[in-house]
């Protein structure tokens, strides 16, 4: 305070403000044994239950600290509407490529974490790549990657291998159909299921992320074309999920999809790493395992994910201190085994013991922090759902010139900063 550097301050000023001082320190004190309750608010729905043991691990060796975790339907809408009302929550589990955590860092709504000693116990400098402005406001604690499901005992019956080519793929789907079985299971009422199939395929037709982007974000308006040969490529790639679904697709939820891959009906299910818990919960009699979108090439393959279970701590936390040492807890080796134990998706944090290439997810978690894994395209988009909506439009109907019409009405509009 300014009274401090004035020479005129009396005796008495300074008695009355150490006193005060003393005083302060007593309440602090006095308050400081007080139990505090943080609310963590949860998007990882199906990790809920493990998250839950994982809060009272971390309230038995902090019993002034309660961690109430929310879980709620429509949590990404819910988190929206939270955070522009000005009611954040204290600690957020929020994606740190989408579009809304970037507006909401550069607004400061975010505890800036750079220097915070708990960021060092994430490996490969992971939650650098979500830096904003140089700065790091969230912990990604694991990724998540996408790719297919498929029935590893059913394959080796067939006397088929997971496909490392395009070509190959096409070969391992014909055989499928010849057997009866269905080749894909797809949840055509829920697109946001589809949206890691048809990156991928941008992705590996046109030669990696940034490639993709520049055709789609980064051309002319309108410049989207049907007679694109990179296009033309993508149609070949969603053609064959489209041709090749199991029964009634079109009217599918997530949940039915799940069903269809876990009972056998479908061989293959594209979708990310979240949806193993889910799989797993219905006791498939069967090897699960993944492999990653096939590319022209062998070892060309490709996964597509980001920060999966990422921490942001709100600036504005009434319990900051509380807030940090549930984040610190998280990024330990111990939090994050028992949560890698149950959702096996790879973990960014140091310490942590993960299975190798033949795990349940071993085809696409040994590619996450390398260059076949790329950070969702959407980083550089304003928005994916009406993405998502369109590929899946496309797949019931087939119609290429509407799916390129409403390519270019969704990117036209970003272009205007280009």
């Amino acid at each position: 305070m300014n009274r401090w550097l004035k020479k005129t301050i009396t005796v008495g000023a300074v008695l009355l403000a150490t006193a005060g001082l003393a005083a302060c320190g007593k309440k602090q004190s006095a308050n400081s044994n007080k139990k505090v309750t943080i609310e963590y608010f949860n998007q990882k729905k199906e990790m809920s239950g493990t998250l839950k043991e994982i809060i009272k691990d971390f309230e038995k060796k902090n019993p002034n600290i309660h961690v109430k975790e929310l879980d709620v339907p429509n949590a990404g809408t819910v988190l929206k509407t939270r955070m522009l009302s000005g009611d954040v929550p204290d600690v957020i589990n929020i994606y740190p490529q989408n579009i809304d955590f970037q507006e909401w860092a550069k607004a400061g709504y975010f505890e800036d974490m750079t220097n915070a000693p708990y960021i060092k116990n994430i490996k490969n400098h992971y939650a650098d790549s979500f830096k904003i402005n140089g700065k790091i406001y969230n912990a990604p604690l694991s990724a998540n990657v996408y790719g297919f499901f498929y029935n590893a005992t059913e394959f080796k019956k067939l006397g088929i291998k997971p496909p490392k080519t395009w070509e190959e793929f096409k070969q391992v789907v014909k055989k499928i159909k010849a057997s009866g079985k269905s080749p894909f299971a797809v949840a055509g009422t829920e697109p946001w299921t589809l949206n890691g199939y048809h990156q991928l395929s941008l992705a590996t037709v046109t030669g990696g992320a940034k490639q993709a982007n520049n055709l789609l974000r980064f051309s002319a308006p309108n410049g989207i074309k049907v007679n694109n040969p990179y296009i033309q490529k993508d149609f070949t790639r969603l053609d064959l999920l489209r041709e090749n679904a199991q029964k009634n697709w079109r009217g599918a939820s997530y949940n039915d999809a799940v069903v269809s891959f876990a009972s056998g009906e479908s061989l293959i299910m594209p979708n990310g790493s979240w949806a193993l818990p889910v799989i797993n919960q219905q006791k498939p009699k069967f090897k699960v395992r993944t492999f990653a979108f096939p590319a022209a090439r062998a070892n060309h393959e490709m996964t597509v994910g980001s920060g999966d279970l990422a921490l942001s701590i709100s600036s504005k936390s009434k319990h900051k201190k509380a807030a940090e040492k549930f984040v610190a807890y998280m990024t330990t080796p111990a939090a994050m085994q028992k949560y890698y134990d149950v959702d096996g998706s790879p973990v960014a944090v140091k310490g942590v013991k993960q299975k190798g290439v033949d795990s349940q997810l071993g085809g696409l978690s040994t590619l996450a922090f390398t260059k076949h894994d790329m950070v969702w395209l959407a980083q550089d988009w304003t928005s994916e759902n009406d993405f998502f909506n369109l590929t899946a439009s496309y797949l019931m109907t087939g119609n290429k010139q509407q799916m390129v019409n409403n390519m270019n009405t969704f990117f036209n509009p970003m272009k205007a900063s280009n």
